[in-house]
């Protein structure tokens, strides 16, 4: 997979970001930091949490060519916090500029059937699965992989949404009805003492750095809380870093990767997903180590030296969802608690509208 390689760009360039919530936020924030602008573009960009610290904004469709053209002819080099945008989109703004990651990776992480597939094909493991295009595959893989399984659209749905339990007694029927009767994926429940992810960063020179194996644990769905570095035996946490590594490399990533792993009892690692662009286990790298998640895209993109992923401390990152955000003046007030809010208007169930992190000693 052939990358878009970024010149080298100087403080001063602009990047324009293709999605405009938290992530675009937070990533417009590093590169103010280290003298760059960021331009957002999204059909949703007005007030939104990256659109209040970005130097412009554009709103307009994915689909809007003379928009994205005259986007991409304002900025120097484009990236994303949203990994499905269209490939269509990004193929298009290819002609004007450099954008990163590229068609061909965004392909691959935003289809769950693609993404198994790629990932098994490197000799990586997961959960067993089945692409399922009707009730009638859905029971078909039920009754290959076990009853304990959940559906998954194929596309688009994330913490929980666009998926469905499947055990004992469900109408295969009424699940693929639940995802909308879309495309989907059966996957088997796996027994495992924890989920973990790892973050590589990688320039378009090949380098490519990874921060320590975190632990995930999660709430109705939604990731909780983070821990960094995972509780895990260090040789699993090195499988877990070379697995990373070796699908960043494959996918010819310029950027950012994520991605999530559960690790069983015996401490083998099995690939859950995966993300081509900052993650939220990855918050904590903005107060724990030397160059957060965010500047690392951003020194990606730009076609600058990697930063170092060396953490100044262990972490406990702490997800503020919905009206979790309305503890900020007690979490302001708590000595250490590093309180960061994404500039939302409307605390809603489910809704990620900040997080906290809290520095431990280093172990």
């Amino acid at each position: 997979m052939s990358a878009s390689l970024p010149p080298r760009l100087a403080p001063g360039a602009t990047i324009g970001m293709l999605g405009a919530g938290q992530l675009g936020r937070m990533t417009a924030l590093a590169a103010a930091r280290l003298g760059y602008r960021t331009h957002v573009y999204a059909p949703d960009a007005a007030g939104s949490p990256c659109a209040q610290v970005s130097a412009a904004a554009t709103i307009a469709g994915w689909d809007d060519l003379a928009a994205l053209e005259r986007f991409a002819r304002s900025v120097d080099a484009v990236t994303l916090e949203w990994e499905n945008v269209p490939v269509a989109t990004v193929e298009h703004l290819r002609r004007f500029t450099s954008v990163n990651p590229g068609p061909n990776l965004l392909s691959v992480a935003q289809d769950r059937v693609k993404e198994k597939s790629f990932v098994n094909a490197l000799g990586i493991a997961t959960a067993p699965w089945r692409a399922a295009g009707s009730a009638d595959d859905v029971a078909r893989a039920v009754a290959e992989i076990g009853p304990r399984c959940v559906l998954k659209s194929t596309r688009l749905g994330y913490d929980g949404k666009g998926q469905a339990r499947i055990g004992e007694g469900t109408d295969p029927a009424e699940a693929w009805a639940a995802i909308g009767a879309v495309d989907g994926i059966v996957e088997g429940f796996v027994t495992f003492a924890c989920e973990v992810s790892v973050i590589v960063a990688r320039g378009g020179d090949g380098a490519m750095v990874a921060y320590p194996a975190v632990e995930n644990r999660h709430k109705d769905g939604i990731l909780d809380v983070t821990l960094a570095p995972a509780r895990v035996a260090p040789e699993t946490a090195a499988e877990a870093e070379r697995v990373a590594r070796r699908i960043a490399e494959a996918l010819d990533l310029v950027g950012v990767l994520a991605v999530e792993m559960f690790v069983t009892a015996d401490g083998a690692v099995l690939v859950n997903e995966m993300a081509p662009r900052p993650h939220n286990s990855g918050h904590w790298t903005m107060d724990a180590c030397a160059a957060s998640q965010f500047e690392q895209l951003v020194r990606a993109v730009c076609g600058l030296p990697l930063g170092s992923v060396e953490r100044v401390a262990d972490a406990e990152m702490t997800n503020l969802i919905g009206e979790d955000a309305l503890r900020w003046p007690e979490l302001m007030a708590e000595p250490g608690a590093r309180l960061h809010l994404y500039g939302k208007a409307e605390a809603r169930p489910g809704r990620k509208m900040g997080h906290v992190t809290r520095l431990l000693p280093r172990t």
